[in-house]
């Protein structure tokens, strides 16, 4: 195993790191970051959750005081070759990136090829369809409960936002590396792909011909897709006619909605298998 580089950094304007420049413009980075084949990790946490899934960090950029956990945390991955490890005061960092850097450090990962739909979906029993959810918070919030629910995949629809990107990665904690997931694409087609794999395509709707959530867990499907809907419009008019079902949340208080990624983990925790 080759050691990494350790490197100072003085001047934000280092033309090394160009793959931590302005971190919180989130349309310039979801260009930039898919096309360049990286996604950014934020904070020590979530690059050990990269490193577990043998994902490679092409380098690092952090504050002195981490610098011995994560050389640590490098020399027991075997994913890491000969990188350099960017080190800078914070004032530095926070020049770079646009945001105060305190949860650690920042990786520059190389982005792993999305597996084929057909792989993604051999074996799996549950899988969550995220159709257009354009806020990543929520995105990475629904990764999140699907790994802590026992849901087998995820499916992203076309312009759903990037599950790699730093605010998705970083919400769900790192568990976008742990749940199998890919780009369902055409959509809606692609509900007919689901329905060839012997799923029961369930679409998250209000509707007046929407069964309960709790109709559906009394008699689950032997493999079941779960479908999102994007904020505020929720799923297309055609999504809703494509499903097999359409199931709504049980609801009081006079609400008739939850945040989507609200709804996910009522969702995912009520059709855990």
């Amino acid at each position: 195993m080759l050691t990494p580089h350790v490197l100072p950094v003085t001047e934000a304007a280092d033309e090394r790191l160009a793959d931590y420049v302005s971190l919180t413009d989130v349309a310039l980075r979801s260009r930039h970051e898919p096309g360049a084949g990286l996604y950014i990790a934020e904070s020590s946490t979530v690059l050990g959750r990269a490193l577990e899934a043998g994902h490679r960090p092409r380098s690092v950029l952090l504050a002195p005081r981490w610098l011995p956990d994560v050389l640590g945390m490098l020399a027991a991955a075997p994913a890491v070759g000969d990188m350099p490890v960017y080190v800078a005061e914070e004032p530095v960092l926070e020049a770079i990136t646009g945001f105060h850097v305190h949860r650690g450090a920042l990786a520059a990962m190389q982005r792993p090829a999305l597996p084929a739909l057909a792989d993604v979906l051999t074996g799996a029993r549950r899988v969550a369809v995220l159709e257009d959810i354009v806020d990543h918070t929520n995105v990475g919030a629904a990764f999140r409960s699907a790994a802590a629910l026992g849901v087998d995949a995820v499916l992203v629809t076309p312009r759903c936002a990037d599950p790699l990107y730093r605010r998705s990665v970083r919400v769900s904690m790192g568990t976008v590396f742990q749940v199998p997931w890919t780009r369902i694409d055409p959509w809606p087609a692609g509900v007919d792909d689901l329905r060839a794999a012997g799923f029961v395509v369930a679409a998250l709707a209000l509707s007046d011909e929407s069964i309960s959530l709790d109709d559906l867990v009394a008699d689950p499907p032997e493999r079941l897709a779960l479908v999102l809907g994007a904020e505020g419009d929720g799923l297309k008019p055609r999504t809703v006619a494509s499903a097999d079902l359409v199931v709504r949340i049980p609801m009081a208080g006079g609400v008739d909605s939850l945040n989507v990624a609200a709804a996910a983990a009522v969702a995912f925790w009520a059709t855990r298998v």
